[in-house]
């Protein structure tokens, strides 16, 4: 039976579950990072990840979700003060019902599916933590099967991440390496086992209209840096780059919001297949 702690004050626990909010390196080191909400909470459950404690405020009731999730998951249930939640929670007004630690998964390029309608999207550099967490659930929404995280980028674990995802995070997998070089030796080896992966980089200067390029077979489809686009490195390993027909003021668009123009096109070709 899993165990229950109450805590009152602003201890050791409480202050590292703080830092999970703020610091990069400690969710690292800890190998944890704190969620909020009914439908990221849900899903983390859903699709298996590994939670280490459930965090409510004592003397509070719970509603049925809060009741069902106590009863479903074995993880360390904490009696935490309210107003202790409220500062975790982000709200000065109220508690959040109910936060969950979870465990950070390892960033593994097998963690992807291996599958003839591989669809991979990879986020070159990104350095805002919502439009990561846009991307993701965008990836999610139109049938990705994967999201790469290149170079020195935000973080798909900071709390702003995680709510832009709308709980997709836990759906999708979503893998951090430190260079493109090891998203393309992936491939390299993909091909070599005959799944023919193309990998097509997005770009305003693109060669062909995107829907005018065939994306049904498996594609990793790459989303440049929110300034710089895509680094040289990428596009000299990118098959092919296409271009958003863009009118009016706009010189471009966001970066979450291209790559979601693009995964919407695999999609549409996908379904009509």
């Amino acid at each position: 039976m899993a165990k229950t702690l109450k805590i009152t004050s602003r201890n050791a626990s409480y202050q590292q579950w703080q830092a999970l909010l703020t610091n990069r390196t400690k969710r690292q080191r800890a190998g944890e990072f704190l969620v909020q909400g009914v439908r990221p909470i849900t899903l983390a459950v859903q699709y298996g990840w590994t939670i280490r404690a459930l965090l409510h405020p004592y003397g509070q009731g719970l509603s049925r979700w809060g009741r069902d999730l106590l009863d479903q998951v074995d993880a360390t249930r904490v009696l935490l003060a309210p107003e202790l939640m409220r500062e975790l929670g982000g709200k000065d007004d109220e508690s959040p019902e109910m936060l969950a630690v979870v465990e950070l998964p390892e960033d593994r390029l097998d963690r992807l599916p291996e599958r003839a309608d591989l669809l991979v999207v990879v986020f070159d550099r990104p350095t805002t933590p919502g439009n990561i967490g846009t991307l993701v659930r965008s990836a999610d929404a139109f049938g990705a099967t994967g999201v790469v995280i290149t170079g020195h980028a935000a973080d798909p674990y900071d709390p702003k991440a995680v709510r832009a995802s709308t709980g997709s995070l836990f759906a999708t997998p979503v893998v951090r390496v430190a260079t493109h070089r090891e998203v393309v030796d992936w491939v390299s080896d993909l091909r070599v086992r005959d799944l023919p992966v193309e990998i097509v980089g997005t770009d305003e200067h693109g060669e062909v209209d995107v829907a005018d390029y065939d994306l049904t077979g498996p594609r990793v489809v790459l989303v440049g840096n929110e300034t710089h686009g895509l680094s040289a490195a990428w596009r000299d390993a990118a098959d092919r780059t296409v271009r958003i027909p863009i009118t009016g003021a706009a010189s471009s668009l966001n970066a979450a919001a291209a790559g979601t123009v693009v995964l919407y096109e695999a999609a549409r070709q996908r379904a009509r297949r």
